[in-house]
């Protein structure tokens, strides 16, 4: 139960413009437990994945079935005839290789007439496997490397994307704090500006006392010979000395 409900995980595009043909693949395809989905032509795949082919399509032939949307369903395997009215599947693989969205989703070929230069261009193209019709159920057995490989590919791209993301969202932070930092006003000193001047040393306190001082003897020497010292003497005026 296990491996069936991992396989039925995977998902299958078949596409074949034989409705004999379509049946027993979708058939074969189901009792390998995977989701089918079919399609009568080249143009309705690439609709079917995402992709819009310039092509004038007959609207009373049937279409998709079942009737899913694209963008709801992923596709992890194309499996595609070769001859066929329009788009031929190697035209059809070489579309899904060409496009940066669908070029690793896995494609494998069919086709009832053995033709080594056919087989071997397919291969050279990108095509998984060919198939020579009828196709067996061994033949589906095949399959399961492709679409487990494809799968893992996409959870590591995933897992890188995300890594990517994370680094790229971590540096934007960094900007941001940065640009705030700078932008940010610078914090003042919070003590008095007489703490926040240098002190002096005690050589300098020394000097400046005793310049201080020769100031205040120079100050005291200018006082005694001034003037106004000469009017504190007292006068003797008047006073005759007999000898």
């Amino acid at each position: 139960m296990g491996m069936a409900a991992a396989e039925s995980q995977f998902h299958v595009l078949a596409v074949d413009d034989s409705i004999i043909d379509r049946k027993l693949i979708e058939r074969l395809l189901r009792t390998s437990s995977y989701q089918v989905t079919t399609v009568d032509s080249g143009s309705k795949a690439l609709e079917f994945l995402g992709l819009r082919e310039n092509e004038n399509t007959n609207p009373s032939t049937p279409s998709v079935s079942p009737n899913n949307n694209h963008q709801e369903v992923e596709v992890n395997l194309v499996i595609t005839d070769y001859c066929m009215p329009g788009m031929t599947g190697y035209d059809l693989l070489k579309k899904i290789k060409e496009s940066s969205s669908l070029r690793n989703i896995p494609v494998v070929i069919m086709s009832s007439e053995n033709v080594p230069s056919r087989i071997s261009r397919c291969l050279e193209e990108g095509a998984e496997e060919f198939f020579l019709k009828p196709v067996r159920l061994s033949d589906l057995n095949k399959l399961k490397p492709h679409m487990k490989k494809t799968k893992l590919k996409d959870q590591r791209q995933v897992t890188a994307e995300e890594i990517e993301n994370s680094e790229v969202l971590q540096q934007q932070t960094q900007q941001i704090l940065q640009n705030d930092q700078q932008q940010a006003p610078k914090p003042q000193d919070p003590r008095p500006e007489s703490e926040s001047r240098p002190q002096p040393t005690i050589e300098q306190q020394q000097q400046s006392l005793q310049q201080a001082n020769n100031n205040n003897k120079r100050k005291t020497m200018e006082q005694g010979l001034s003037p106004e010292t000469d009017r504190t003497r007292p006068r003797y005026s008047g006073i005759a000395t007999v000898v």
